[in-house]
């Protein structure tokens, strides 16, 4: 059987991925990707019980270096532009199935395996698929690997759902059967961003002002707020509440729009950085279903790619609070047709 790189990140997800692989007879290999200081050791520690229950080799390998070059500088760049990046995608990407799977082909690995809740299945080619927990389904974060990709990776607990994955962990006697999953930052875990971003960014004062421009309140740096946001902005005029709808940075402003303000809402989006994974569907598809941000009901929409990078996409009703720098997913059922990443929102026509 193939020899497959297993992702342990100490969670009860890969362990389950890890014993799948091994009860399939594949040769496994664990490996935790360790981003010093950002990981907390239980994690490292528990992937490593986990490895000696099922006596697989196991490896914990630091890629701070890594982590920081590509995943901590395109996230505080991203929020330094205005946006509101998606580090998951980018770790997923990059990290993962980027330059772990190299390394791990240069290590004579032919696949490498992780604990999304994901599929990929072949039928002539690969395909990436949602996984069959709605929700847990993961795909969201997975649209930007490239299809070539695919052939080498697996999600073997893609067909699974949560509560069968405690199960199953809890009958093998896991430490971590029951243990809360991850969250935050691609494995970081839960940060608060402004102060996280304080170590990069420093406060740069400036004024909240309402669609109309009236001064509303003070921040201390657009950076440190989301498009979308509600709370935080500290605006006490008592006729709230107010929704963070733009950031301008060259002019240091932030401005807010209250419930049922248009600005609030779009009917069309600008997306760059195109991943497409199935390209005849997407093309001949009239409409097609996306999700803009994670465990979002799908909605509807129309795609026209002016080119390999650009595409404008427009929603059949409007939608509310859309992020620029956020991913948008397109699905036909769960099949992932492709995705990118939303630069601008046009304003509605009124």
């Amino acid at each position: 059987m193939a020899k497959v790189l297993v992702l342990m990140s100490g969670g009860v997800d890969s362990s389950v991925a890890a014993l799948f692989l091994k009860n399939k007879g594949f040769e496994i290999t664990g490996f935790y990707l360790n981003y010093t200081p950002y990981c907390n050791p239980k994690d490292e520690e528990d992937a490593r019980r986990v490895a000696e229950i099922l006596n697989i080799p196991f490896y914990s390998i630091d890629i701070t270096q890594e982590f920081e070059e590509k995943i901590i500088k395109y996230f505080v760049e991203s929020y330094e532009k205005g946006l509101t990046p998606n580090p998951d995608v980018f770790c997923n990407d990059l990290i993962k199935f980027g330059i772990i799977l190299e390394k791990a082909l240069n290590l004579g690995f032919e696949k490498i395996a992780s604990g999304h809740y994901a599929r990929v299945v072949e039928n002539g080619e690969f395909h990436l698929l949602a996984g069959r927990d709605k929700n847990k389904d993961q795909s969201y974060f997975l649209w930007k690997i490239k299809k070539d990709k695919l052939e080498k990776i697996i999600f073997p607990i893609g067909d699974l759902t949560k509560e069968e994955i405690r199960k199953i962990a809890l009958q093998n006697n896991f430490p971590n059967a029951l243990k809360k999953g991850s969250s935050g930052i691609c494995f970081v875990g839960p940060i608060k961003l402004r102060e996280f971003l304080k170590n990069y960014l420093q406060p740069k004062p400036g004024l909240i002002i309402d669609t109309k421009g009236n001064i509303l309140g003070k921040h201390l740096g657009y950076f440190y707020f989301t498009e979308g946001q509600r709370h935080g902005l500290n605006i006490k005029t008592g006729k709230g509440p107010y929704y963070v709808v733009k950031k301008l940075p060259e002019e240091n402003l932030i401005i807010v729009a209250k419930e049922g303000e248009p600005e609030l809402y779009t009917s069309k989006i600008e997306v760059r950085d195109l991943n497409i994974l199935e390209e005849r569907i997407i093309k001949s598809e009239n409409i097609i279903e996306a999700r803009f941000r994670y465990r979002q009901p799908l909605v509807k929409v129309k795609v026209e790619i002016n080119d390999k990078e650009k595409a404008l996409v427009e929603f059949l009703e409007p939608q509310k609070m859309i992020a620029p720098g956020q991913s948008i997913v397109f699905y036909k059922e769960d099949l992932v047709l492709g995705g990118g990443t939303i630069w601008k929102r046009i304003p509605l026509d009124i």
